[in-house]
């Protein structure tokens, strides 16, 4: 059995251990990346491929012939062909709930930074500002307790329910999204998206990118929100529309935004929030994920998927 990883990198190699996936399957060939052109040479006579990033096409899996099992280390599945995959009876595993608390501690870093203005007061020792200051303490911009808001909660899965866990212990009312075109029912404890909008003081998206979520967050969405609320997005970039959000933050529309992932990735061709230089948005290079315990456990995970497949038992099978 032969097995590649075709862009190892994107997962910061360096601090990992790739013995997992080397000890279920020894012949292991590992690339750093894969430009496009190459994927179909570098899957040719594999039996096993592993892959964050790379898009795996019908044309590049229907040329595979001698492969059996298509393992990503992510939980998204948008970058293979899965039908093509199913036609040529080729396993597709994905892992999940690797990074759920990487991601919940991302998502109350940048809500803490945001409403004690951490930035904005660092930047002021840096300036001089304290040192020269009449009194003992600076209280020139906003600090709020996280007790006193609401969040909303955009996709209640794994890590959105986690979020909201986590809400909870710092004693927010949480109020969950109910999801696009659900029928709305009395007991189902949800609300629908123009009610988050309108009355919780954080948003944070936790859905999947489909074609009732793209642009979700648009011109009329923002406007509905109130104005000392936060927006955050850890999920994916093509849920906002990225100049509208820069608007909002222009003129007041909300009070702050945290975004960790764009509709290009990486967004070499530019995007709005990228030249914002306003104190209000964090901009983060989709990091949310990335601490290196939930890196490695994405290692394991996808080992662990290997072996049932292996073993002829099913464990995160997309196909």
């Amino acid at each position: 059995m032969k097995a590649v990883f075709l862009d190892f990198g994107t997962m910061g190699a360096r601090d990992l251990d790739p013995s997992p996936l080397a000890e279920v399957v020894p012949d292991f060939e590992v690339f750093d990346s894969t430009p496009q052109q190459l994927v179909a040479e570098r899957v040719d006579g594999v039996d096993f491929v592993f892959t964050n990033k790379i898009r795996l096409t019908g044309k590049i899996i229907s040329a595979a012939g001698s492969l059996r099992f298509i393992g990503l280390t992510a939980t998204g599945v948008d970058n293979v062909d899965l039908e093509a995959a199913r036609k040529q009876g080729i396993a597709v595993c994905n892992i999940r709930a690797y990074c759920t608390q990487s991601v919940v501690e991302h998502v109350f870093a940048v809500l803490l930074n945001l409403t004690h203005s951490i930035g904005q007061y660092a930047g002021r020792v840096r300036s001089g500002a304290w040192q020269q200051a009449d009194n003992f303490c600076m209280l020139e911009f906003p600090i709020r307790e996280l007790s006193v808001m609401t969040i909303g909660i955009v996709g209640h899965g794994e890590l959105g329910g986690s979020v909201a866990d986590m809400a909870r212990q710092f004693g927010m009312s949480v109020m969950l999204a109910r999801r696009p075109g659900q029928p709305e029912t009395a007991d189902d404890g949800r609300f629908d998206i123009s009610d988050i909008l309108q009355q919780c003081d954080v948003v944070s998206l936790h859905c999947p990118l489909t074609g009732k979520t793209r642009g979700l967050i648009g011109v009329r969405e923002l406007e509905l929100m109130k104005p000392n609320a936060i927006l955050i997005n850890t999920a994916r970039g093509g849920l906002i529309d990225t100049a509208a959000l820069v608007e909002a933050l222009n003129n007041g529309t909300i009070a702050a935004a945290a975004i960790d992932v764009l509709p290009q990735e990486p967004p070499v061709d530019g995007d709005p929030l990228l030249d914002y230089e306003g104190d209000n948005l964090i901009l983060t290079p989709h990091i949310a994920w990335g601490t290196v315990e939930a890196r490695q456990s994405a290692i394991n995970e996808v080992a662990a998927n290997v072996r049932s497949f292996l073993a002829g038992e099913e464990r995160n099978r997309v196909i």
